[in-house]
């Protein structure tokens, strides 16, 4: 490919085309690898992974042979910091419940070929061995403290796992260019089970006892004990906190 040529040193032609295809782990990897090299190439997405909430979420953008064009996707992207790594991310960041999930589907994955189902892991492991958490949780400046969180990701899009629309608000071309935190907060498994339908469709407003989306420029988020994360799919072990900042 252009880009493969780009990495062996090789002159890239301005008129080479870019296709990346894969899923969400793919285009993050991509992105995190050209972000500041404002390369002048037209560049192409193609789905082919698994979860593929990127496609998703931008399906408008689709043109007649199945491409998303990226460079309107490789501006202000938000940074995610976090044991001592820094990522941009093009959909969001899974702390708590989502994070653990995508950890065992990425265990999962390299024992079958099958699709792996993340809201299923998820929902095992809601009625059975995930401990919920304490969150402080400052966004813009502003701190909130969370108990019995569940889950607490930042979102640049409006879904993640597969289709989990946790973000239902959030504007990736928002011209204030923020992110959204969203903190589901409920004691009993069974009840949050319930709920569980609601949050992962979008329908918010039924849950507005448990859940705040807050937006903002600026993100930090602190669990009393450690927990995985993901970025984008992208899983991170053993993590007490993560920081997500905006580009001015």
């Amino acid at each position: 490919t252009a880009y493969q040529r780009y990495n062996d040193n090789n002159i890239l032609d301005e008129n080479d085309e870019i296709i990346v295809t894969g899923g969400d782990g793919t285009i993050h990897n991509f992105v995190n690898n050209v972000y500041d090299l404002k390369l002048k190439n037209k560049m192409y997405y193609v789905k082919s992974g698994s979860g593929n909430d990127f496609y998703r979420d931008n399906a408008e953008y689709v043109d007649e042979l199945g491409r998303i064009e990226l460079s309107r996707f490789l501006k202000n992207l938000p940074l995610v910091k976090v044991n001592g790594i820094e990522r941009r991310f093009v959909n969001g960041i899974g702390y708590g419940l989502d994070g653990i999930a995508c950890a065992i589907g990425e265990q999962m994955r390299m024992k079958t070929s099958k699709k792996i189902n993340y809201t299923s892991i998820a929902v095992k492991q809601l009625l059975g061995k995930y401990k919920m958490r304490h969150a402080t949780v400052t966004v813009d400046g502003v701190t909130k403290e969370y108990d019995n969180v569940w889950v607490c990701p930042t979102m640049k899009g409006k879904y993640y796992g597969g289709g989990m629309k946790v973000a239902p608000n959030q504007d990736r071309f928002d011209p204030e260019n923020k992110v959204t935190v969203v903190t589901l907060h409920k004691k009993g498994r069974i009840a949050t089970l319930l709920s569980f339908t609601n949050f992962s469709k979008g329908n918010h407003e039924k849950l507005s006892k448990n859940i705040d989306s807050v937006r903002g420029s600026k993100v930090e988020v602190k669990f009393d004990i450690p927990c995985a994360l993901q970025i984008d799919g992208e899983v991170v072990e053993n993590v007490t906190s993560y920081v997500v900042e905006i580009d001015e």
